[in-house]
């Protein structure tokens, strides 16, 4: 018997790059509400201007929102900011540390500042890019915009003769990109729920590089649960995740990537506040791990933004 929350609007689309994958995301999350009984209304959204985005929540006449919407408009703050000025109770972090977490090269300044591990970067904007000296960079680099998700507009680069096409495609969609270090190990990715650091799952693409083909694109990326580390490299991952969420001042859950070298030394990549949200996405992967059902890990999060008091990490 599931508690009454009142009237759920899960809200997911939006215009962005991501909007095929939000619309997966928003049907999974209405399954399983729906399959709870509980009182749930869809809102796909179509717009991002504030006040029919404010407009529209209202005539909706929701208790409490869902998000499943990424990127732009979804991840940045600025729903979240409708929100909070509708006083409608949210999942996941507010809209300033939304807006943080989406903007890789505030985030990585924040991580530096706390002694967290990240890669070597450089920034360049898009005016600058004439002048970018390229005998004196070190490849390979990771090429990617600077508030982008589901590593849309990245690229590996291993040597100088993909970097202009690489930084055509990031520009793209920033006016700011990041040549960054290319840390050569494993790809770990730990969820975070409700301040727990849950099991780190190991990425393995097929390719060199974990691109948007190798994540959205059936048989091109093996998981692995448990990652295959020792327990020391368990226990540094988990730990700077959760202190990863923490300085950014992210709340309810996220999910942290980060890369283990050679060596078995972290560094954070990047912090997604609202990760993919399918039964097979990696942070619900990494719940049902742990004995959390989809529809729980739902609920929990719901219960989190209602203050709600239901354990379901305990039960």
């Amino acid at each position: 018997m599931y508690p009454d929350l009142g009237k759920i609007g899960v809200i997911f689309g939006g215009l962005s790059s991501e909007r095929e994958i939000s619309l997966k995301s928003g049907k999974a999350v209405l399954a399983a509400l729906s399959e709870a009984k509980l009182n749930v209304q869809a809102i796909d959204l179509d717009t991002e201007e504030p006040q029919e985005v404010a407009g529209i929540i209202k005539d909706s006449g929701i208790d409490v929102a869902f998000i499943a919407m990424h990127g732009r408009f979804g991840e940045d703050g600025k729903l979240q900011a409708i929100l909070e000025k509708l006083k409608i109770p949210f999942i996941g972090s507010d809209s300033l540390s939304s807006a943080l977490a989406i903007d890789k090269i505030a985030s990585m300044r924040v991580f530096k500042e706390n002694n967290i591990p990240v890669p070597r970067y450089e920034i360049l904007n898009i005016h600058k890019k004439d002048s970018l000296e390229k005998d004196k960079l070190s490849f390979p680099l990771v090429i990617k915009p600077q508030s982008q998700g589901s590593s849309i507009g990245i690229s590996f680069v291993k040597d100088a003769r993909g970097l202009d096409k690489a930084l055509d495609l990031a520009f793209q969609y920033d006016k700011n990109v990041i040549l960054q270090e290319y840390i050569d190990g494993k790809e770990l990715t730990v969820g975070i729920l409700d301040n727990c650091a849950l099991e780190p799952i190991e990425i393995s693409p097929k390719n060199k590089f974990f691109d948007f083909q190798a994540k959205y694109s059936k048989g091109m990326t093996e998981y692995i649960l448990p990652a295959s580390v020792d327990g020391n490299s368990r226990d540094q991952a988990q730990s700077l995740a959760l202190k990863s969420h923490q300085v950014l001042g992210c709340r309810h859950f996220s999910r942290v990537d980060l890369m283990l070298d050679k060596k078995g030394n972290p560094f954070i990549l990047e912090i997604n506040t609202i990760p993919g949200f399918t039964s097979t996405s990696l942070l619900p992967k990494a719940a049902l791990y742990q004995g959390i059902t989809f529809v729980d890990l739902c609920l929990k999060l719901l219960t989190l933004a209602t203050n709600g008091t239901i354990d379901i990490l305990k039960r």
